[in-house]
């Protein structure tokens, strides 16, 4: 699909299913790594992540450009077009368009930071934290005893 098709089918959705014009451009923009499409609020054009017409579809991508003329029609019209106002959650709604787009098997999960252990020497009192620090600068909080590392905590990851 080439920009100028997508140009030709954001316009054919934002009349279907909208009932309102798209006087703007959409184009694919390739440097988009983890969204599937982006609305500019100052050029008022809509970029698409061309990754996901390769490996989800044209359905995911309709879900898409539908999401991103739901941000446009209500910028435009003044109403509110974050993802947490009522106005754009109803439309998205009556529109059938998805609130989130579903992630890339190729995007690599981000690996969540293991909690290290401390321990106090005097009171066993035991405390997570997600960077080490210096125990000689630190003291308990119950009892004002000394700090020990006791390693990575590996069941929170």
């Amino acid at each position: 699909m080439t920009n100028e098709e997508l140009q030709q089918l954001t316009e054919h959705i934002s009349l279907e299913s909208f009932g309102k014009t798209f006087r703007h451009q959409a184009y694919f923009n390739a440097r988009l790594r983890t969204t599937g499409g982006r609305y500019l609020l100052v050029s008022h054009h809509i970029e698409i992540n061309k990754k996901y017409l390769d490996e989800h579809g044209y359905e995911e991508l309709t879900g898409i450009i539908k999401h991103e003329l739901a941000h446009y029609h209500l910028h435009i019209e003044g109403k509110g077009y974050q993802h947490r106002d009522r106005d754009f959650r109803e439309l998205i709604k009556n529109v059938g368009a998805p609130r989130f787009c579903t992630p890339l098997p190729s995007q690599k999960k981000r690996q969540l930071p293991r909690n290290k252990v401390y321990e106090c020497v005097g009171c066993g009192q035991l405390y997570h934290r997600k960077r080490r620090f210096d125990t000689s600068k630190y003291r308990c909080g119950k009892c004002s005893g000394k700090l020990t590392f006791l390693g990575v905590d590996q069941s929170k990851v």
